[in-house]
């Protein structure tokens, strides 16, 4: 009796399992069953059980059919509509059922992007990634450089934890040339899908520039431009508490305005991501003129997990009493989660 009820659930478990599964028909009369995650740059990925993210050529896709709601976005140009449901229909084409106009059917080759939307209250979620450059030559003139990133964030409901550090040291023919450290927090306190507040923690040390640390203590308000498969956009406006300390052992302290961004944004079926993160500031007295700190770059992914990655990063102090200017590009690996 209890094999037979084990038995009864597992196969109402795999029953709804399938009931609730996307379905893409390829026109070589080939059928596939996962979750839709985006239609992209002529990619569809489709996630599945049985072979992971599996990209799909969108001019091969004969029709389709999805039971939840997703956004469709009909021309380049045009703005996303929230699609209650997607229906199988003709060679080429899929039904669209919206709330407004009710089901229509619509040729697959004037859909140009498919995202399903995040929902506002989240189970915990997260997600970084780690890079690593590393460059270790000998020769007439010997080289040992690293350069190592993190960052990472988790979300659950209203709140959103932000950390992000790095790790940079350059030595040639025995002289150091750049070495510093960083590292940031910041808590998000979401309102609705776009709003939030942050506060936010930084540390900087550098053993080699005239500014030797900075501390940054700032709050504000913030604002989430997207957030979904493709990638994220937002933007944070901070008033500022810094404290300077230099080589020579004078210190400085001051307030200032400051707009952070960080923008991240997956092309061609999330194999590339352009990527740039950053903050400027401006002191509200006249220890320096403006501050800039900033990361752009992109990576490669060669699997689910595993990336290649070039970046430039530039961090700028001008006006102050000691000088700050670096910038420094990259190559290496990574791993993405």
């Amino acid at each position: 009796m209890l094999s037979r009820t084990l038995f009864c659930l597992a196969a109402f478990s795999a029953l709804s399992s399938t009931a609730f599964a996307d379905t893409v028909w390829l026109k070589n009369g080939d059928r596939l069953t996962g979750t839709i995650k985006l239609l992209d740059s002529k990619k569809l990925l489709l996630q599945t059980d049985y072979g992971g993210s599996i990209p799909l050529s969108w001019d091969k896709v004969a029709t389709l059919q999805r039971d939840q709601p997703v956004l469709v976005q009909r021309g380049e140009y045009e703005e996303d509509v929230e699609v209650k449901s997607l229906k199988p229909a003709g060679q080429g084409q899929v039904i669209v059922e919206t709330a407004e106009q009710g089901a229509q059917t619509v040729p697959l080759a004037s859909i140009s992007q498919i995202v399903p939307p995040k929902p506002l209250l989240h189970d915990f979620t997260w997600k970084g990634n780690i890079d690593a450059a590393l460059n270790y030559k000998r020769a007439d003139k010997d080289t040992d450089d690293y350069d190592i990133d993190f960052k990472t964030q988790a979300r659950h409901g209203m709140w959103r934890h932000n950390a992000q550090g790095s790790y940079d040291r350059e030595k040639k023919d025995g002289a150091v040339s750049t070495d510093n450290w960083s590292l940031q927090y910041a808590l998000d306190r979401f309102f609705n899908e776009k709003f939030f507040w942050q506060g936010r923690l930084s540390y900087d040390r550098d053993k080699v520039e005239d500014i030797a640390r900075q501390r940054h203590v700032g709050t504000g308000p913030g604002y989430q431009l997207w957030d979904n498969e493709l990638g994220s956009f937002s933007l944070t406006a901070l008033l500022d508490r810094a404290d300077y300390q230099y080589r020579d052992g004078d210190k400085d302290s001051f307030y200032s305005v400051s707009m952070k961004w960080d923008y991240n944004r997956y092309v061609y079926g999330q194999t590339v991501q352009l990527f740039t993160t950053g903050e400027v500031g401006r002191p509200l007295d006249n220890t320096a003129d403006f501050s800039l700190d900033t990361d752009l770059g992109l990576r490669y992914k060669v699997t689910n997990w595993a990336s290649l990655n070039l970046k430039a990063s530039k961090q700028l102090v001008s006006g102050a009493k000691g000088s700050l200017n670096e910038t420094q590009y990259s190559a290496g690996i990574g791993v993405t989660w």
